[in-house]
């Protein structure tokens, strides 16, 4: 098992890229383990922030937020001050009181799609959970129960489209493999291709600051 706390270390050591936050997404199918992955790697980083975008999605827009996350979170913490977006309720189906996400050293922002086009030229870093999307929709949809079956076809279309258009994978500085106990860590695409993205990783594309 790879040490967690030695690759907090490395993510905290990255350049800023979003102001004065090292922004590092955590991305792949759903069902993959994104959630709790996040989850430890903020405790790791010593209680780093993390932003859902299960919160910036609703219904009708599963892919449909990014306008949502440049708007309420990204713009603001390129600027060096707090983000505050409004969390959608998927039971109530309606967008509930505000959060506010401060500009911390890390920022995690985790969900399906966090590491796609639009994303990208403001992260530090890219992780992608490396477990296959018909593995990770089966654990998803146990996870849920039968109950939410009818979402999940949905869900599974929709998501099938957007990495065909908008792959995230390919920019992935790291693969992020769940064992038994712990995580492993892999070289990504990203990495493996030979880039340094402490220099050319926002190179095509810098953020409109």
């Amino acid at each position: 098992m790879d040490d967690l706390a030695r690759h907090a270390d490395d993510l905290a050591a990255l350049p800023p890229s979003c102001g004065p936050v090292r922004l590092v997404a955590v991305d792949g199918h759903a069902g993959s383990g994104k959630s709790t992955f996040a989850a430890r790697l903020a405790t790791a980083l010593g209680g780093a922030p993390v932003l859902h975008l299960d919160d910036l999605a609703t219904h009708e827009e599963l892919f449909g937020w990014t306008g949502r996350l440049r708007e309420q979170v990204l713009a603001p913490l390129a600027r060096g001050e707090s983000g505050r977006y409004l969390p959608y309720d998927w039971t109530e189906r309606r967008f509930g009181p505000a959060r506010t996400l401060e500009p911390a050293p890390v920022v995690l922002v985790e969900g399906v799609g966090a590491g796609r086009r639009a994303v990208r030229p403001w992260l530090a870093a890219l992780c992608w959970m490396e477990l296959d999307r018909e593995a990770s929709w089966e654990r998803g949809r146990r996870r849920d129960g039968a109950g939410l079956t009818g979402f999940w076809d949905g869900w599974t279309r929709a998501e099938e489209r957007h990495f065909a258009e908008d792959p995230s994978r390919p920019y992935a500085d790291t693969l992020v493999r769940q064992l038994p106990e712990g995580y492993t860590w892999l070289p990504g695409p990203r990495e493996t291709a030979g880039a340094n993205r402490n220099v050319t990783y926002r190179s095509h594309d810098a953020p409109p600051y």
